[in-house]
């Protein structure tokens, strides 16, 4: 059997070096090796956007772009969706296993009883402008409360980790609802014992005093399946942001907010949003002939179609289709879904964008989903953001027992001056 090697040869000396694969991969430490000269710091690898680098060894999630695989600790997507509720994603995202009966109930019960927020929170949060981006505002809301848990900086501690996992999974809900009501100029409406997290989060969000809010099933059931399909997805940009930050020994509040303030971006957690301003734009079905030729001629990108990672259907659109259907039978049809309708029937029979594997993402029907429901298009980042939370959590918890953690800091390559001294005063003002 061929050694697991690769030889490299460095032309610049004639040396050859055989550096060691493992799991498909080299060490980029190993290059340091190659080298011209002694004092010469050896050989680095230059990925912007790391597309071909692996920062951490992670048993969480698993994805094949090229086949549309998205599975949780070895379940696909499609399976858990079926039987799961997001809850008992977040117990396998973080535990490695589905609970039985009786591990959910006390999973339940340890994070109903953190789902309160500090009255000083809820301050910070009205307090705040009123045309302040939610995303901000919960990222804001998010890293506040690292000042009420400070014991949240034992993170060599297991024990005061998984209690630092309770609150955020708990008050996550509460933050997001706590947003929303600012921009509503309502009151908070705090969480209430025997609903569901997704149901919790409805009425927190919609209930008005006299009146409540009665919570659809079909509506809580496909909002609990948008968190499953958010849950985690490998080492994205805000996942890589939380682990980052947390590779310093930060609390989990600050780089919960840091992976808030990366998901907060268009290119990331946004897409949603900018999907229904698309359609906005585009304004009726006889239009989207047209959207679809000015995106051919490269006035503008197809929002909501294809995927950095998947270059086949993503698993998650699939469900979502479906998961659309259900709800619009509950809440009726709307404009933007017949041009979202239109735009995928003519997208998918069209070569230009077959033929680059342009297909329906996640973010095509949340954000229809989403509106359908009732939440603003502002605030669909901060429902991907609550989804999310119990990923990045189980991402920073292994990051955390990993014996290689090193402190996150990528190399550059430095192209500015060479050393040169610093002139005078008297001749830096003549020059000037």
């Amino acid at each position: 059997m061929p050694a697991k090697t690769v030889t490299i040869r460095d032309n610049r000396t004639g040396k050859e070096h055989e550096l060691p694969i493992e799991d498909g991969t080299i060490r980029a430490n190993d290059l340091r090796q190659i080298k011209v000269s002694p004092d010469d710091f050896g050989l680095m690898t230059y990925d912007p956007g790391f597309l071909a680098t692996a920062s951490c060894r992670s048993k969480i999630t698993y994805i094949d772009g090229d086949k549309g695989i998205l599975e949780y600790r070895g379940y696909p997507i499609e399976q858990l969706v079926e039987d799961y509720s997001h809850l008992h994603v977040a117990y396998l995202l973080l535990l490695g296993e589905l609970p039985d009966a009786a591990q959910f109930q006390d999973w339940t019960d340890q994070i109903q009883e953190q789902a309160g927020l500090p009255s000083q929170i809820e301050k910070v949060i009205q307090e705040l402008p009123v045309e302040a981006y939610p995303m901000g505002a919960l990222a804001a809301g998010v890293a506040a409360l690292s000042m009420f848990y400070p014991d949240g900086l034992q993170v060599e501690s297991e024990k005061v980790r998984r209690l630092q996992i309770h609150r955020l999974i708990a008050k996550v809900p509460a933050l997001v609802a706590c947003v929303y009501r600012r921009l509503k100029g309502e009151a908070f409406v705090p969480p209430q014992d025997g609903l569901s997290y997704a149901a919790n989060l409805l009425h927190m969000m919609f209930s008005q005093p006299g009146t409540g809010y009665e919570v659809d099933p079909i509506l809580e059931q496909a909002l609990d399946t948008l968190f499953i399909l958010h849950a985690d997805h490998e080492q994205n940009c805000s996942t890589s942001a939380m682990r980052s930050v947390g590779s310093s020994g930060a609390d989990p509040y600050s780089a919960a907010a840091a992976a808030i303030g990366a998901l907060s971006g268009p290119s990331h957690g946004g897409a949603n949003e900018a999907v229904i301003r698309m359609l906005e734009s585009i304004g009726s079905k006889e239009q989207v002939a047209e959207h679809i030729r000015r995106v051919k001629i490269g006035e503008f990108r197809l929002m909501g179609f294809g995927h950095r990672v998947y270059k086949n259907y993503d698993p998650r659109a699939k469900i979502i289709k479906l998961l659309a259907d259900q709800v619009f039978e509950i809440t009726g049809s709307s404009p933007l879904l017949d041009i979202a309708l239109k735009l995928e029937e003519i997208a998918l029979e069209d070569d230009y964008f077959v033929s680059r594997a342009l297909y329906p993402n996640v973010d095509f029907y949340s954000g229809l989903i989403y509106q359908a429901i009732g939440f603003p298009p502002s605030m669909f980042t901060t429902l991907f953001a609550l989804g999310r939370m119990a990923g990045w959590l189980a991402q920073w918890d292994e990051m955390q027992r990993d014996p290689e953690l090193k402190i996150a800091r990528p190399r550059q390559i430095f192209q500015g001056y060479a050393r040169r001294d610093v002139p005078s005063k008297e001749s830096a003002s003549i020059s000037s």
